[in-house]
C-alpha cells in the first residue's frame, strides 16, 4: 500500500509490484562511443485511475509560490553582436481568415513558475500535464478526472516536474513522463489500454546525471529522449514497455560535437502518421547560432541514432550541418528577455534552442520535419522562426521553406510550437506580449500546403488574452505543445498565459486548417473519405474525393513502418477501390495509406484472423 496525497487528502492506492531484474552494462561501440544499457529499476501496474476516487483541485492560493530552477544555464551566452536583418521575416499578417478555436478551455495552473504545460489528444480524450499535476478531459473540455499529483503515477517518487504527455497513435496508448532526482533519472507511465483513466505500467530508470528539460519522440523502434545533460541521445524499449514487460531496457549515449550556447536541447524526430520504415535511424535536430563556440554559420545540425536491441547497443553520428537563413538566437538579459506592460520584470524567451516538438511526417516519396525557435529581431523583440525540412526518403535533409513570423514592429512572439496536419498544412501557436499594452496571452496562425512558401497566410487569432504581467520571476512557459489529433485534421495546443495580477494560467484549445479550405485551395482532393473493411482474407480500401488522373499509391504498412504490400492505381470518377490479400498476416495493428506527392490519407486498422 502507498499513499496518494492530493489537496491534503491521502487516498489509498494499491499497486501491483513486480520484481525487476535491474542490470547495467557499459560498452564502447564501433565509433568509440561509450554506450550505457540499463533496465528499469522499478516497475508497477496501477489500479485504474477511475477507481482512485474524487481527486481534489489544488488550493489556488498555493499555486505559483515556487520558482523552479530546473535549468542549468550557467555561462549562457549574452548577445554581443549587432542584430542583422532577418532575411525571411514576415512583417504583415496573412489575408486568409481563420476561425476561432473549435474547443477552448482553461487548463491546470500547476504549482509553480513555470508550469511546463504539455498535452496530447487521442480519439476521445485530451490529457494535460503541468508542474506537478495531470488531468484527463473529454475533447469538449469536460473533466473526466480531477487534477492528480504526478507522483501518484510513481508512488514514493518526488514531484520533480518537467512532464511530457504523448499519445502513441500507432499503439493506441498514452505516455506520461517526468524527471526525478536523488537518484537522477526518468519516470515513464504507459497506459495499459487506450483509456487514459485506466491503469498504467510504471517504469523508473536511473541516469548518472540529472536529465534536465527532457524532450521525447515516438519512433518505430523506441521512445527516444534528449535532455540538457550528458545523456543527449536516449532510447527506451518501446515494444516491451507497451507490453508491460518489466525487463524493458534504456540505452543512452552523448551526441558528439553538440554546439550550444550554455544549455543543450536537441529534439528527436517525433512521428505522426505512419511510422518510418524499420531500419530508419532516429533523427535529432540541434539549433546552432554562429555566436556559439566552434560554430561558423547559423545552422541546424542533424544527427542519426541507430539502435540494436538484440545486442543492447547504439551509435549516434552527425550526418548534416544544414545551413539556414541567418538568424540571431542569442538575447540579452540571461533568463530575462521579453518585455511586459507595467513592469521592468522581463520573461524568459527560452533562447538558443529548438522548441518542442520536431514533428516528423511520412509522405509518398519524401518526409517532413517542422521546427520552431525564438529569434531576436532587435532590442529583445522576439519573432518565431519556423522551418519545414524535407528529405527524399534518403536522410539528406533540405530546407523546403522557412520564415520568421513577426507581423508588426512592437510585439514579441515566443514559446512556440508548430505541427503539420495530414494534408501538409502547418499550424503555429505561441505566446505573445509587448511592453505597453499586450499582456502575455496565447495566439495562433497557419498556412495551407499550396500557399506561397515561407508565409503564414492566415491572420493571427487570439486563443486567450493575458490580463496581467508577471512580476515575481522571469521564468515562463518552458514548454508549449502543439499536437495532431488522430483524425489527421485537428491541431491541439496547450501553453501558458497570465491572468489577473500575473497569475500563472494555461490554456487548451484546438483548431482545424483544413475546414478553412475549399476546392479552390486543394485541387487534389475534396471531402476526402477513406473506408477500410475486412472480409476474411481480403482487406478492401475505398477512397472518395480524389481529383486528377495521376497515379496513387495504396499501401499496407506494418507497426514497424515496413510497407508490406503496395498497389499503384488511378482514380476513376474521383474514387478508387483496391484489395489486399492478408491471409499470411497475423492478427495485429496495421496502417493503410493512400496518396501521392500531392496528398495522402492514412488510417490505423486492426486485422483479425
Amino acid at each position: 500500500m502507498s499513499a496518494l496525497i492530493i489537496g491534503g487528502c491521502a487516498i489509498a492506492q494499491n499497486t501491483s509490484e513486480v520484481d525487476v531484474p535491474s542490470s547495467t552494462t557499459i560498452t564502447v561501440n564501433e565509433l568509440g562511443q561509450t554506450v550505457t544499457k540499463s533496465q528499469a529499476v522499478s516497475f508497477r501496474i496501477t489500479p485504474p485511475l477511475s477507481e482512485w476516487g474524487t481527486l481534489e483541485e489544488m488550493d489556488p492560493s498555493e499555486i505559483g509560490k515556487k520558482v523552479r530552477n530546473d535549468f542549468d544555464r550557467e555561462g549562457y551566452l549574452e548577445a554581443q553582436n549587432e542584430i542583422v536583418k532577418d532575411p525571411v521575416v514576415q512583417t504583415e499578417m496573412g489575408s486568409r481568415k481563420m476561425r476561432s478555436p473549435l474547443q477552448n478551455w482553461v487548463g491546470q495552473s500547476g504549482s509553480g513558475y513555470p508550469p511546463d504545460p504539455s498535452g496530447a489528444a487521442g480519439p476521445d480524450h485530451y490529457v494535460q500535464a503541468v508542474n506537478t499535476v495531470y488531468r484527463v478531459y473529454s475533447k469538449t473540455g469536460g473533466s473526466l478526472t480531477g487534477s492528480a499529483s504526478l507522483s501518484s503515477l510513481w508512488p514514493g517518487s518526488q514531484n520533480a516536474g518537467d512532464p511530457i504527455v504523448m499519445y502513441d497513435r500507432h499503439a493506441d496508448r498514452w505516455f506520461i513522463s517526468q524527471f526525478k532526482s536523488n537518484p537522477n533519472g526518468i519516470l515513464i507511465a504507459i497506459s495499459t489500454t487506450n483509456d487514459p483513466t485506466g491503469s498504467y505500467y510504471e517504469y523508473s530508470f536511473n541516469l548518472s546525471q540529472f536529465p534536465d528539460y527532457p524532450k521525447y519522440s515516438i519512433w518505430w523502434d523506441g521512445y527516444y529522449m534528449t535532455s540538457n545533460s550528458s545523456h543527449t541521445a536516449v532510447v527506451f524499449e518501446r515494444d516491451k514497455m507497451l507490453a508491460g514487460d518489466a525487463s524493458a531496457d534504456m540505452i543512452s549515449l552523448s551526441l558528439p560535437s553538440l554546439g550550444n550556447g550554455g544549455f543543450r536541447s536537441p529534439l528527436p524526430a517525433d512521428s505522426d502518421g505512419p511510422l518510418p520504415p524499420n531500419g530508419t535511424p532516429c533523427y535529432f535536430f540541434n539549433l546552432e547560432d554562429n555566436a556559439f563556440g566552434g560554430v561558423s554559420q547559423d545552422q541546424i545540425e542533424i544527427y542519426e541514432m541507430n539502435t540494436n536491441w538484440s545486442n543492447g547497443t547504439a551509435t549516434v553520428s552527425s550526418s548534416q550541418q544544414l545551413s539556414v537563413p541567418t538568424f540571431d538566437a542569442v538575447f540579452s538579459g540571461g533568463f530575462a528577455n521579453i518585455s511586459q506592460p507595467g513592469t521592468n520584470q522581463k520573461l524568459d524567451a527560452i533562447q538558443g534552442v529548438l522548441m518542442y516538438r520536431a514533428q516528423y511526417m511520412r509522405w509518398v516519396g519524401y518526409n517532413t520535419v517542422v521546427l520552431t525557435h525564438a529569434v531576436d529581431l532587435g532590442s529583445n523583440r522576439s519573432g518565431v522562426r519556423w522551418y519545414e525540412l524535407r528529405d527524399a526518403d534518403d536522410g539528406n535533409w533540405t530546407v523546403h521553406q522557412s520564415g520568421t513570423y513577426a507581423p508588426d514592429n512592437t510585439a514579441s512572439r515566443f514559446m512556440s510550437s508548430a505541427a503539420m496536419d495530414a494534408q501538409g498544412n502547418i499550424g503555429l501557436a505561441y505566446s505573445k506580449c509587448d511592453g505597453t499594452s499586450i499582456y502575455p496571452g496565447i495566439y495562433y496562425t497557419g498556412r495551407l500546403s499550396g500557399d506561397a512558401l515561407g508565409q503564414m497566410t492566415f491572420g493571427e487569432i487570439e486563443a486567450i488574452s493575458g490580463s496581467g504581467s508577471q512580476t515575481v520571476t522571469d521564468r515562463f512557459g518552458d514548454y508549449a505543445h502543439l499536437s495532431l489529433d488522430p483524425d489527421g485534421k485537428t491541431l491541439w495546443h496547450t501553453g501558458e498565459y497570465l491572468g489577473n495580477n500575473g497569475g500563472v494560467r494555461t490554456r487548451i484549445f484546438s483548431f482545424d486548417l483544413e475546414i478553412e479550405a475549399g476546392i479552390q485551395d486543394n485541387p487534389f482532393y475534396e471531402n476526402l473519405e477513406m473506408n477500410v473493411s475486412q472480409d476474411n482474407d481480403q482487406l478492401t480500401v475505398s477512397v472518395d474525393g480524389v481529383h486528377g488522373e495521376g497515379d496513387v499509391q495504396v499501401e499496407l504498412i506494418g507497426m514497424d513502418g515496413k510497407v508490406i504490400q503496395s498497389i499503384t492505381t488511378k482514380p476513376i470518377g474521383q474514387s478508387l477501390e483496391e484489395s489486399f490479400n492478408v491471409a499470411s498476416l497475423q492478427s495485429a495493428i496495421y496502417f493503410v495509406r493512400v496518396g501521392n506527392v500531392n496528398f495522402q490519407k492514412a488510417a490505423r486498422i486492426m486485422i483479425t484472423k
